[in-house]
């Protein structure tokens, strides 16, 4: 979530000795002073980036200023990543700085995440902290003794008079056999030469943009409609298969170029993390995408890669191209609050289903049982009769709260946004008899704004797209479903692809609790039924679900155990503070609604022509081919 402006990375590679000090840690790191390690092409700032005790978690950074002040200013930032303030300045200790003759400067921390820098005199100043990495997936930064992977943002303090001003960057103490890979800023460093070289970026922004894997990683690359893709990956070579992999997002990539019409890239990095434990999520980025997927997933079927790495990779176009107003500049330090998530994020996820199709990675049927499975999802929730998709996207920054997550207290922008994606789609198609649709609305806005170096202004820029390309407005819709919380009436879309929308109740399993996964990915408990067998056992709100039947617990924990027969025993793993148990469970049941997509009784050949056109994501006669 950072500045849609990336330029190139200039490496040098510096042979250079090294000076060694003994830090506050057990091993011994390379020392930094105005004068050493050298630079061939100083920048405004340096930043050096020392490895010596990944053993330990802990990085040891510093930063080298030669703008000349006397007195300056560094943060930390607060968030990043997620719509989360976590305060990353909470892994930080030992701050400390000295001038250019190496004589201390004195550091004051002035506000939470904030440090002021006075040196007796103005000239080259350097910085140094430790900071504590051990955070793990696509929205954390981790320092082990077997890899690391860095968002910078989350490393890095900046100072604001020099933010917006190219830098450098250097990583020491690096293992020989560790090699380096990021998603635009370093590229690719082989084995044994990481230590030697040096990236430029543009500024922090840049930097920030770009995260970083080192270690003894695999990886793999292809060519598809003339550009380079990565393929990077931190897991046992037994859990996945390489070719697999480089077939799927091969399909994935051409399906969304091509229903793009554009390419605004040369090269484009997937880099990915399959932990035998918990993992689940994305990060997207503008030449490249960070994500995490639980290996047990994975073993019997690549398949699940492919929803999240479509999904991670429109977003080079949606969220770091063509990119709305309100998250801009990025402010680091406080909360920024957006009402049109339900598009970025939301919408996306339409757009992910469509690039699926297209590939070939899913037909009309599981597209429709996805569809059936979103609706099911947002009527379940009681909070959609109060919470509309723009507040959702402005609450976002409540997602670290478990109650928040709630059905009772929140929708999702990602589900809502998901479903007025397709009633979008649906509506721009029948007023113009299929010959626009969606493809056109995001041509539009890629042409308009993300082309134009301009950012959209929120829900009023992707009303005005809609407006544009349909020929009619969209005022109706935009307040009743997106800014307002009026009931969907699916039928009246989903007639012009001859379908309607069904309902059932069945029983299903139930453990007696419900959860909601944290950031890696482990389930949490969120509630427990009154007078239930799982109250009768101990468990809690707070609980975190380390196992289900010896297999590590996932995000779709919840999913799982609905699938399963009523009356069946499982056997759980869990923590708390306290330490872990185990519990044997034997499920209930209760009934619940599900909606689902079927045909209308006549379905005639045009819509079985126009659903065919939807769900492929393409015009028919007279749009976009």
């Amino acid at each position: 979530m950072t500045r849609r402006r990336i330029v190139g990375l200039a490496l040098i590679l510096l042979g250079v000795g090294i000076l060694s000090s003994t830090p506050s840690h057990a091993s011994t790191s390379t020392s930094v002073t105005c004068s050493s390690p050298g630079n061939l092409s100083p920048t405004p700032t340096e930043y050096f980036v020392s490895l010596a005790d990944r053993a330990a978690h802990v990085a040891h950074v510093s930063i080298r200023i030669h703008e000349g002040y006397r007195k300056f200013t560094l943060y930390m930032p607060v968030w990043n990543a997620l719509y989360q303030v976590r305060n990353f300045a909470a892994n930080v200790e030992n701050v400390q700085a000295q001038d250019a003759s190496g004589a201390p400067a004195e550091v004051r921390n002035t506000r939470l995440s904030e440090w002021q820098i006075v040196a007796a005199s103005p000239g080259c100043i350097v910085v140094k902290y430790d900071i504590h990495l051990d955070s793990s997936g696509p929205f954390g930064s981790t320092l082990s003794a077997d890899h690391g992977f860095f968002n910078w943002a989350m490393v890095l303090m900046y100072a604001p008079s020099v933010r917006n001003q190219p830098l450098s960057l250097r990583l020491l103490d690096v293992p020989a056999t560790w090699g380096l890979r990021d998603l635009h800023i370093l590229g690719g460093v082989e084995p044994d030469k990481v230590s030697q070289m040096v990236g430029k970026a543009r500024d922090y922004d840049e930097l920030a943009d770009s995260p970083v894997e080192v270690g003894t990683f695999l990886q793999a690359a292809f060519q598809e409609d003339g550009a380079t893709y990565h393929i990077v990956v931190d897991g046992n070579p037994a859990d996945y298969s390489m070719e697999r992999l480089k077939e799927i997002l091969g399909k994935i990539a051409h399906a969304a170029v091509d229903w793009m019409q554009d390419r605004p890239y040369e090269e484009y990095t997937f880099l990915y993390h399959f932990p035998r434990g918990h993992g689940a999520g994305g990060m997207e980025h503008a030449y490249g995408t960070a994500i995490d997927i639980n290996a047990d997933l994975l073993r019997d079927d690549i398949s699940p890669v492919a929803s999240v790495s479509a999904h991670e990779f429109f977003h080079l176009w949606n969220v770091k191209r063509i990119r709305p107003q309100s998250l801009e500049p990025v402010d680091y330090q406080n909360t920024q609050d957006t009402s049109v998530l339900w598009f970025s994020e939301g919408v996306t996820s339409t757009v992910a289903d469509i690039v699926l199709a297209r590939a070939g990675l899913i037909d009309e049927g599981g597209y429709l049982r996805h569809l059936g499975a979103e609706i099911t999802e947002l009527q379940r929730r009681p909070a959609h009769t109060w919470q509309s998709a723009e507040e959702s996207g402005l609450n976002a920054w409540f997602e670290g709260i478990p109650f928040y997550r709630s059905p009772e207290r929140s929708i999702s922008y990602y589900n809502k946004g998901d479903i007025l994606g397709v009633l979008i789609d649906l509506r721009i198609r029948e007023v113009t008899s299929g010959r626009k649709s969606l493809r056109d609305l995001f041509q539009w806005m890629n042409d308009h704004y993300a082309k134009q170096h301009r950012f959209f202004p929120d829900s009023e820029g992707v009303e005005q797209a809609a407006e544009t390309v349909a020929g009619q407005s969209f005022a109706g819709f935009f307040r009743d479903y997106v800014s307002g919380v009026k009931e969907i009436p699916y039928d009246e879309f989903l007639r012009f692809v001859g379908l309607h929308l069904t309902v059932r109740t069945e029983q299903i399993a139930t453990a007696g609790f419900t959860t909601t996964a944290n950031i890696g990915g482990q389930p949490e408990v969120l509630s427990v039924e009154p007078s239930s067998e799982a109250q009768r056992a101990g468990i809690v709100t707070g609980d975190r679900v380390v196992g289900l039947d010896g297999v590590v617990a996932d995000a779709f924990l919840d999913e799982k155990l609905a699938q399963m027969r009523p009356g069946s025993t499982i056997h759980l793993l869990l923590e708390n503070r306290p330490g872990r148990r185990e519990i044997t469970l034997r499920l209930g049941s209760r009934v619940e609604q599900v909606y689902q997509l079927e045909d209308l009784p006549d379905v005639t050949t045009q819509q079985r022509a126009h659903r065919a056109a939807w769900i492929q994501g393409n015009d028919e006669p007279g749009g976009a081919q």
